[in-house]
């Protein structure tokens, strides 16, 4: 029974519930990233030994997040460190990018060299 009808109404009647859309397939990170490394890092931080995790689906929709490190260095020359930032990938492009704190899950991700 449609439990918009105050009537029976059979199966083949009754409004379909739409189904998810599909979800897109996992990109290849090492490409996307090393392609569009303005997009994850500011040019004038001269990021050096470049890595990415694997990607995953990103929870909050269809899309993918993947962790990306680099050896970063500051506007005045000085070395900053690693720095870890979160991508985010939909329709084959990095969407966002956040750098992430201690409770996020890129600190036990395994990483590969882009």
């Amino acid at each position: 029974m449609d439990s918009r009808s105050p009537l029976p109404m059979p199966a083949f009647l009754r409004a379909r519930e739409a189904e998810p859309p599909p979800l897109e397939a996992p990109p290849d990170i090492k490409r996307l990233v090393s392609e569009k490394l303005d997009s994850v890092f500011v040019s004038t931080s001269r990021p050096a030994n470049v890595r990415v995790s694997q990607p995953l689906h990103d929870p909050r929709g269809l899309g993918w997040t993947a962790c990306v490190r680099a050896e970063l260095t500051s506007v005045m020359g000085q070395p900053l460190g690693t720095q870890t930032y979160r991508v985010f990938i939909n329709e084959g492009g990095i969407a966002d990018r956040r750098r992430v704190d201690g409770d996020d899950t890129c600190a036990t991700e395994n990483y590969e060299p882009i």
